[in-house]
């Protein structure tokens, strides 16, 4: 079984629910494509987080950098896009989302006691503090940064467009600049003052960014544009060691060499998502990264990246030049950019040709 999947990088990818909530929120893959940009935030949940990042410059004049990227990765930390909950039309999402009690009894990871401070108003107890909302404040801190983006005239942390625009509020400070990652960093850990917590969430930021630039395909035809749109519609897909047919998504097998399996998650693996994709414009290709740079015509690494064409394979090996070494396949889309199944713990999403190590070429098959 282990020679019939794609092998990915050796290393786990640190993203991964951080907070357990009490009401169970599911990080099951279920989100909704939204025009082809984004595949697994709630269409009304990415709504709030594009709104908030445009007014936060009414609030935080000197804030520069937010964009929706951003909120999206707290948000899919935090709630997971509030995703099992209903939102509605105003922003109104229910059931309320509550963190556990902060008694200090070790539940959900809490070590603290934190008393109550709103009279059970926003966390439905005064015995103690609860987080609440999507982006999951306590209402301590939501009284200091809650803002009404609504228009209701209330600032509600259980409405998606208040939380989103809190957050934004919150994480600007006094005026940070966000495009500076040091920044960032620190808006992020004030969030949340984790190391852990702040790479979850930073690696989160970097897929929705990547995901959320689609390429020009303005002049890519015939089953090139076949392949690559095929492969497009997949992201936000979760990566699944072994995952993936010419039919589409499916269970994969335990275990990726970092140890991950896929054997519960339904998904692509690098070589599965490549086979589909490929599938859609009636090519049949082996099932492993090694075995599919044995097909159509080799492009050699020293080339180098430009004499790709969009609908090129792009291969990564060990031991660049000794193709028995490869290890990961992705389907280039211009621009130096490719579709990408990158390893466990991310999703199918648009990554630079040069964010996998040891380039060892591409194979033209259209």
């Amino acid at each position: 079984m282990f020679g019939a999947v794609c092998c990915a990088a050796p290393f786990a990818n640190s993203v991964g629910a951080y907070v357990a909530l009490a009401t169970g929120a599911r990080d099951d893959g279920g989100g909704i494509a939204v025009g082809g940009s984004v595949a697994d935030i709630p269409p009304r949940m990415l709504a709030a987080y594009r709104n908030a990042a445009q007014q936060v410059g009414r609030h935080v004049p000197k804030c520069r950098g937010m964009r929706w990227p951003i909120l999206a990765g707290i948000a899919k930390v935090e709630s997971n896009h509030a995703i099992g909950r209903s939102v509605a039309g105003n922003g109104d999402i229910r059931p309320k989302i509550f963190g556990v009690l902060l008694n200090g009894s070790g539940a959900g990871g809490n070590t603290t006691v934190f008393p109550d401070t709103d009279g059970g108003r926003w966390d439905g107890t005064a015995t103690g503090e609860r987080a609440v909302g999507p982006f999951q404040f306590l209402p301590s801190t939501w009284d200091g940064v809650g803002k009404d983006a609504s228009g209701d005239k209330r600032a509600d942390p259980h409405n998606a467009d208040d939380a989103a625009l809190g957050a934004a509020v919150y994480l600007c400070g006094n005026g940070r600049d966000l495009t500076k990652q040091s920044q960032l960093a620190a808006a992020i850990f004030q969030y949340n003052r984790s190391n852990e917590y702040v790479a979850n969430v930073r690696g989160w930021i970097d897929q929705y960014t990547a995901a959320a630039k689609s390429p020009d395909l303005g002049n890519v035809s015939g089953d090139v544009r076949t392949v690559i749109e095929a492969a497009l519609a997949q992201r936000g897909v979760p990566y699944s060691w072994g995952g993936g047919t010419a039919k589409g998504p499916s269970t994969g097998i335990c275990c990726s060499p970092s140890g991950k399996s896929g054997a519960a998650i339904k998904g692509f693996d690098c070589s599965g998502l490549t086979t589909y994709a490929y599938a859609q414009a009636g090519i049949r290709l082996p099932r492993t990264a090694a075995a599919q740079a044995g097909v159509g015509q080799r492009i050699p690494a020293s080339a180098g990246t430009r004499a790709l064409k969009p609908g090129d394979l792009v291969f990564y090996a060990y031991a660049p030049g000794r193709d028995s070494t490869i290890y990961h396949v992705g389907i280039y889309v211009g621009a130096g950019q490719m579709v990408n199944a990158a390893r466990p713990g991310t999703v199918v999403r648009l990554d630079a040709v040069d964010a996998m190590s040891g380039y060892a070429g591409g194979a033209r098959l259209l």
